[in-house]
């Protein structure tokens, strides 16, 4: 079946070490680690393609953590390799399943990612849908704002589904980057969310979002300004209330007018 085939293909360098020549020094071999580990390095892999595919019609969430191992790189740091299924974000259905090296380097940057995985969804429909979530937020006569989604109950009202999809996106990218080989992070509400009426044809958003620290339980609030549009990266740049720093940037975007902006309302956060 050609889809097994290129799937085996793929996981042979993810999971296999090929011997080098005779005598030639060769990294130590991945060894089996504890599962929350694993899911740590998994969610993270899972939240960096969750903000690079900048599609809200595509959201993952990790489900079952099927193979996990990790080696020291020297000079480097520790690489974590695995393959997990994942879950349609909004439905919990089967969304297909990855494979993924996380890099966590000995100095403090974001994880580094490579992760395949395979479609249960058609690109097309995605697409479909991401526009209908576009066209609901770009034809707004009054800008959206809300608060506490999803609320006590843990419900979102339909209206708010593609705001509730947005946050998630560019939380993704937060999660990404602050998480370590220790400490990952889940979003767990929205806690405001303020639309920005705009003459071009991009989607803005003020959110502040509370993020879930794990294992240690705080949760973590953070502000975030979010620029969107279908077919184009996300461009998020956020503060979180626990650090003492300015913007941080994440965008696929060149800086230029958009930019300018963010800094410009920084206040309204």
């Amino acid at each position: 079946m050609p889809g097994l085939r290129a799937f085996l293909l793929l996981l042979a360098p993810l999971l296999l070490e090929v011997p080098g020549p005779a005598g030639a020094q060769r990294d130590p071999l991945p060894i089996p680690i504890a599962t929350p580990g694993g899911r740590r390095a998994a969610a993270a892999a899972l939240q960096q393609r969750n903000f690079q595919r900048a599609e809200p019609a595509a959201l993952r969430a990790l489900g079952q953590l099927r193979k996990a191992s990790s080696k020291v790189i020297p000079g480097s740091g520790h690489k974590y390799y695995l393959q997990f299924t994942t879950e349609d974000y909004k439905s919990g259905e089967n969304a297909g399943s990855c494979l993924a090296t996380v890099l966590y380097l000995k100095k403090k940057t974001p994880p580094v990612v490579n992760i395949k995985c395979t479609e249960t969804k058609d690109q097309k429909k995605i697409q479909e849908e991401d526009n209908r979530l576009y066209q609901k937020l770009r034809h707004q006569t009054k800008p959206i704002m809300a608060n506490n989604i999803p609320d006590s109950y843990g419900n979102i009202e339909p209206a708010l589904e593609p705001v509730w999809a947005l946050a998630v996106a560019g939380s993704s990218y937060i999660m990404w980057e602050k998480s370590t080989e220790n400490l990952g992070y889940s979003m767990a509400q929205v806690k405001s969310a303020k639309q920005w009426i705009r003459k071009d044809d991009f989607i803005e958003f003020d959110f502040t979002v509370l993020l879930h620290e794990i294992p240690t339980q705080e949760i973590i609030s953070c502000h975030m300004r979010l620029i969107w549009l279908p077919g184009h990266p996300l461009n998020v740049k956020y503060f979180c209330d626990s650090e003492n720093q300015g913007l941080e940037d994440g965008s696929g975007m060149e800086s230029g007018s958009a930019t300018g902006i963010l800094h410009e309302r920084r206040e309204n956060f």
